[in-house]
């Protein structure tokens, strides 16, 4: 009789997940030819302090995000940022360096995807698990987009871990104190590549009940007694982690909302717009056919109640978790017969791994992203392989045509999506192409007509896109500064006092309002605006701590325009700029203190005179003002 892949040909794990890897390589090899794109820009392009060796220290003690909402994104991810910041200084920037790292970690990660499903089920279905895996187009934003790097590192120690979990010695008993150490370094490298590897613990739970099918919900206390010792330092993972988060971002959780869905955090139920999400992912993990890069509203629209989309979600959500339960409950898990166990593990595996970002426990930052399904998909591929798997026993040569059709066309639509990612024209169009509707294709759209000169344009697209993201803050920013740069400066005043007025936990739109203010000579409202600025940055911010100086100077109040510009030379960082010394000295000179202007102003000489070129207009702009007081 002939053999086929379902009777397992290969006579050793190591061969099926190498031809896994092979196919992981061969799926998303067209990627190597990709620029940066999207979010590469920002992140890696653009960020200077990853590309030096000397300021990449300093960049894993700051957000994730290097622009101006790098608090609020809520994101810290150090040992991604590292990563990115020696593939630069090493490659000199070259595009092609990160994603030949994406595609060997995606390599990897596939690998252990096989390794991990072949420790409870049959080789076979571990390798076309792996295969599955290899080849998902819902795979590629994580794979061909260069900042896709931090699903698949995070993902890679996730998935290692738990197969040094089920690979321990005595399946029956505690971990060992070895094993223990290298899953909690594991954890922590993980954690600190990017935060949904959070959900560990609660995976290794799983595989735990898994190697131990005789038990019901009633072991679970001897269950979690068994591994205290792994699940103790797990916590303390946990802790560190969220304690160096508040430091760096002054948060534990994200506090930022779903691009376009801000209502989120003022009181409309997010459960309505949660659920909405959930037909896309099966959508996307069964029938990838239609993919794009965006799912703000006009693709996932903000809900304010039931409808039929949300209504099927919850259906559909339900009935698998149901489905699951009665398949763990109904059959015993051995290496000679898969039952329906396999596919109750991978839909609790989803469950567990989709957590942190499904909105429900705390908003995320996204409504869904393609890339966030990189990690659930693993349990995706285990219960599509018991389907197969199951198909086999009863219609073996079905079975195979339809697996090897499924993977052919897999392939075909990754090899096909990958371009999709080459640079950040590549990703608009398609959007625009495919999902029009889509708000932030109408902010790429304004942007765009932005910088071709299209200025009517822009704006259109700017109102519309507002429209469809019920005023999203970051939106409304962007909108407001492009009509100001060009000369609507009453429509983009009119824009940032809304933001302002919609956020004023926020500290952008008071900034920039405040040197709009005072360019008007609205200068109580600039020292306002400026001072809600200084508080949001807590005074370190230069620009809203140096209009706060100066509108109270233009006030005549100049006891506190005094305090205001200590703060800009302090607490801003400020005090290596001779005119901040200067300003100081003609506050002091405003209310009669002779001696401290003659002192600020020695000061700003020192800091005049610094340096390999001293400034010489700055040097005699001193004197002059020096000459003034020394002569009263």
């Amino acid at each position: 009789m002939t053999r086929t892949l379902w009777d397992s040909p290969f006579k050793s794990l190591r061969s099926a997940s190498l031809l896994a890897c092979a196919l992981a390589v061969l799926g998303s090899a067209n990627s190597l030819s990709n620029g940066f794109a999207y979010d590469d820009r920002p992140i890696i392009e653009l960020n200077t302090r990853i590309h030096t060796a000397d300021s990449i220290p300093e960049a894993l003690t700051l957000p994730y995000w290097p622009n101006e909402y790098g608090k609020e994104l809520g994101l810290w991810r150090p040992v991604t940022t590292g990563l990115y910041g020696v593939l630069w200084t090493s490659s000199g920037g070259s595009p092609a360096a990160f994603h030949l790292a994406n595609v060997l970690v995606h390599a990897w990660v596939t690998a252990l995807v096989v390794l991990l499903v072949a420790q409870f089920a049959p080789l076979s279905l571990a390798f076309v698990s792996g295969l599955l895996f290899a080849v998902h187009p819902v795979h590629t934003e994580a794979v061909a987009n260069a900042v896709g790097m931090a699903e698949l590192l995070s993902s890679g120690l996730y998935l290692w871990a738990c197969l040094l979990f089920v690979r321990r010695v005595d399946p029956g008993g505690p971990v060992p104190i070895r094993t223990t150490l290298a899953i909690t370094v594991l954890y922590a490298i993980a954690f600190l590549s990017k935060e949904s590897a959070v959900t560990l613990p609660g995976a290794l739970f799983l595989l735990d009940g898994l190697r131990h099918p005789g038990r019901t919900l009633a072991d679970v206390p001897s269950l979690l007694r068994n591994q205290i010792r792994l699940y103790a330092a797990l916590a303390g993972v946990i802790v560190l982690v969220l304690v160096g988060r508040h430091e760096v971002l002054g948060n534990l959780a994200n506090p930022m909302a779903p691009l376009g869905v801000e209502l989120l955090n003022e009181g409309v139920p997010r459960i309505f717009t949660v659920t909405s999400a959930w037909p896309h992912y099966f959508r996307l993990l069964f029938f990838p056919s239609d993919l794009s890069p965006d799912y703000s509203p006009g693709v996932i629209p903000l809900a304010y109640g039931w409808n039929a989309t949300n209504v099927l979600g919850v259906i559909v959500a339900v009935g698998s978790l149901l489905l699951a339960l009665l398949a763990w409950r109904s059959g015993v898990l051995s290496r000679e017969r898969v039952t329906a166990r396999a596919a109750a593990f991978g839909v609790v595996w989803f469950v567990v791994t989709i957590s942190p970002i499904s909105n429900i426990l705390f908003l995320s930052g996204v409504i869904l992203a393609e890339r966030t399904l990189y990690l659930p998909s693993v349990g995706w591929v285990v219960a599509a392989s018991w389907l197969l798997h199951e198909l086999y026993r009863e219609r073996a040569r079905v079975a195979v045509a339809a697996t090897v059709l499924i993977v052919a066309v897999m392939t075909w639509k990754t090899v096909d999506r990958n371009p999709i990612w080459m640079d950040n024209v590549s990703v608009f169009d398609d959007m625009m192409s495919n999902h029009p509707e889509s708000g932030r294709a109408q902010w790429l759209l304004a942007d765009a007509s932005r910088m071709v000169g299209n200025i009517d344009q822009s704006i259109r697209a700017y109102a519309i896109s507002i429209g469809i993201l019920n005023g999203s803050y970051p939106l409304l920013i962007d909108a407001g500064r492009h009509l100001i740069n060009h000369d609507r400066e009453d429509a983009g005043i009119f824009i940032l006092e809304r933001a302002w007025r919609d956020r004023p936990d926020r500290g952008i739109a008071p900034q920039l309002l405040s040197v709009m203010y005072f360019r008007r000579a609205r200068y109580e409202d600039a020292a306002t605006a400026a001072q809600a600025a200084v508080d949001f940055y807590e005074g370190r911010d230069g620009a809203s701590t140096h209009m706060l100086a100066e509108s109270l100077a233009k006030l005549g109040r100049w006891d506190e325009a005094i305090e205001a510009r200590y703060r800009a030379i302090y607490d801003a960082g400020e005090g290596h700029r001779w005119q901040q010394w200067t300003w100081l000295a003609d506050a002091y000179g405003m209310v009669g203190d002779t001696t401290r202007a003659l002192t600020a102003l020695d000061s700003a000489l020192v800091r005049a005179e610094a340096g390999d070129g001293a400034d010489r207009e700055g040097i005699a702009q001193i004197d002059s003002i020096r000459a003034v007081y020394e002569g009263s």
